[in-house]
């Protein structure tokens, strides 16, 4: 199983989405508290639609309730745009986890320092863009992921 960890995401159709994702690739949601919006929010029901019911998605007050959580993956990978290799030379294993940080701050310098051997980034072009929205990076590297893992699935 592949564990996709938000760090306080901020949009609720994002992290719907991503729920989406979550329930359709059978990984399983972390989401580090503090959040930008509820879980009851409207917004994210709707991105999420009926997907919701079936994920595995585990709440975590903070970065270190979610280390010691006894669902929480032992390898983890920062997806970053400080990252210095791409994340399809990563070869993924079963119980891997994939660490987005939130939409406007990405993850603070504390968890840099933490997973700075293990960071990730998604190449792009346009040097001039920062990145790609949140639910689209997780999409693409959880789906590098799932085709590692799951090589003989149609």
């Amino acid at each position: 199983m592949l564990h996709v960890v938000l760090f306080q995401p901020e949009i609720p159709q994002n992290t719907g989405n991503i729920g989406r994702l979550c329930a359709v690739t059978g990984s399983r949601l972390h989401l580090i508290h503090p959040l930008g919006f509820t879980i009851t929010d409207k917004h994210l029901k709707r991105s999420g639609m009926d997907y919701w019911y079936s994920l595995d998605v585990h709440h975590h007050d903070d970065w270190q309730a979610f280390r010691r959580s006894p669902q929480a993956p032992c390898r983890l990978f920062l997806l970053s745009t400080k990252g210095q290799h791409p994340y399809w030379e990563q070869n993924f294993a079963d119980g891997d986890g994939l660490v987005f940080g939130s939409e406007s701050a990405g993850v603070p310098d504390y968890l840099h320092a933490e997973l700075m051997d293990s960071r990730l980034t998604i190449p792009h072009a346009n040097k001039a863009l920062r990145s790609l929205n949140l639910s689209s990076a997780v999409a693409v590297v959880t789906y590098e992921a799932f085709r590692q893992l799951n090589q003989g699935i149609k």
